[in-house]
């Protein structure tokens, strides 16, 4: 296995420390006077997506990890795995909806999904930053009120429930942020 020097941890490195999977999101050096320096860097952990800092002697180095990306199309999910298809080969996948946590409730079936591998286990998914989704239930609104800091409450396709302007009817289709589950506009 390869390994890679602490102040090599850039942004978008991933590596091993503890037996545990990490992606550098943030890295900055700090020399101190005649002491050695230090790195700092901001990663997710890939296993369970929490952000973590860490400082590292610079003199350290880790095992480096390859994470392969692979498209795939969401199919459907069960009780407790979503299944996905390579459309290269047709090759079914399934990956634990633990691994995928609430981005689940974004991915509409027949829509392509940016899956993360490493060893051939998935560890996370991206999402884009916005999805469009249909209402499918929605409170109606009161005529002539279009103010639009009033919000009602709704439930989309996927069985998200967001918060809408009051002039959103059902059957609409609607922008939602994915990282925070919050009403963006309507899709044209």
């Amino acid at each position: 296995m390869a390994t890679i020097n602490a102040t090599s941890l850039r942004a978008g490195t991933a590596f091993l420390y503890e037996g545990k999977p990490f992606k550098v999101t943030k890295y900055s050096l700090i020399k101190m006077g005649r002491g050695g320096a230090t790195v700092k860097v901001t990663c997710v952990n890939i296993e369970t997506g929490a952000n973590i800092e860490h400082a590292f002697s610079s003199n350290l180095s880790f095992q480096k990890i390859e994470l392969i990306r692979n498209s795939l199309q969401y199919l459907y999910k069960d009780g407790k795995t979503a299944f996905f298809m390579n459309p290269i080969n047709y090759e079914q996948v399934e990956v634990p909806l633990t691994v995928l946590g609430d981005s689940i409730f974004y991915l509409k079936e027949g829509s392509n999904v940016n899956i993360m591998f490493w060893d051939d286990r998935a560890m996370s998914v991206d999402l884009p930053p916005k999805v469009v989704l249909k209402v499918i239930e929605a409170d109606p609104g009161v005529k002539g009120n279009s103010a639009s800091n009033f919000l009602k409450s709704a439930k989309l396709e996927n069985g998200l429930a967001v918060k809408v302007p009051l002039f959103i009817k059902v059957g609409e289709m609607i922008k939602v942020d994915t990282r925070t589950g919050v009403y963006i506009e309507r899709a044209k």
